[in-house]
Parts: C-alpha cells; structure tokens; sequence
C-alpha cells in the first residue's frame, strides 16, 4: 500500500484488507469445525463460513464499483489472530470435548471482533463518502458479524461454558 491521499484511498485500502481478514479467517474456520464437539457450534461454524463468503463477495463488488483494481492486501492483524488461534485450538488444545469447544469460542470472537471493527470502520467511512449504498451493504455485514458474535456469547454462556465446568 502506497500513502493514501484521501479518504477514499483509505476506504478501499480497508476493504482489501478486510477481503484478506476473512480469506484467513474462513481457511483457519475450515479446520476448527471438523474440532468442535458441540453440535450447535458446529453448525454455527459452518454457518459463519458461509457468511463469510458472502461478505467476501460484497467487498469485492465494493472494490469494483469503486474503480479499484480488484485484489486484496494482507492482512497481519487477522494473521496474528489466525496464528493464536491454531497455536490455542488446533496445536495445544484438548484433542475434542467441551474445554475445547470453549477455547474454539474464545478465538471465533477475537476473529470476529477485528472484523466487527473492520466492516463498522469501512462502514463508516463510506458514510463519509457519501456511498450510500456502500454504507448499507457494510452495516449489513456488520450486523451480521454481530449477531454471530452474540449467539456465540448465548451458546457459550448457556451450554458450552457450562459442559466445560463439569468436564
């Protein structure tokens, strides 16, 4: 990435970064459910791996529309939450079971936290930009990754944490 020199340079520059993001996140997602004990996480897993793919595709008709070459730029943020969450889940954690799947939970929400932040900052931006349609396509998606990120929180809270205390 070369120095911006608007907002609009700024704006694009993060949706590459976050099409890189979820590329990671989603190759690291593919190993951790084939992990995950918990039938509802597992669904919700592979859920998250098909909202991924169509955020995906969303960025990548916002770089279009934007006039922008259409490539991605690599993201170390996501890398070094990939990195954590292979050492955690699929390098030093228990081989299945429910203390597994909550440190399969753990790292889901750090992920999906940075993208959270990512899709609600490029949202922003384009709201600056006045890219409407660009602003409720990125709102949308962080939505999305919200409401990942809660129902993570409720099936943590009301199962999953509670078949780890008792393992």
């Amino acid at each position: 990435m070369s120095a911006p020199e608007d907002l609009k340079d700024i704006y694009t520059d993060e949706l590459k970064d976050l099409w890189s993001a979820n590329d990671q996140m989603k190759k690291v997602l593919k190993k951790i459910t084939a992990k995950a004990s918990d039938e509802a996480l597992k669904t919700m897993l592979t859920k998250s791996q098909a909202g991924i793919e169509k955020h995906t595709d969303i960025l990548k008709d916002l770089i279009a529309s934007n006039d922008e070459k259409v490539s991605k730029e690599h993201c170390k943020g996501m890398e070094g939450l990939v990195a954590e969450a292979t050492k955690h889940v699929l390098e030093e954690g228990p081989d299945k079971g429910p203390l597994l799947d909550v440190m399969i939970i753990a790292q889901y929400q750090r992920m999906t936290h940075y993208g959270i932040a990512g899709f609600g900052t490029a949202a922003a931006y384009a709201k600056a930009l006045d890219l409407k349609d660009d602003h409720k396509k990125l709102s949308a998606a962080t939505k999305d990754i919200y409401g990942g990120d809660e129902y993570m929180t409720k099936l943590a809270e009301t199962s999953v944490n509670l078949q780890a205390e008792d393992a």
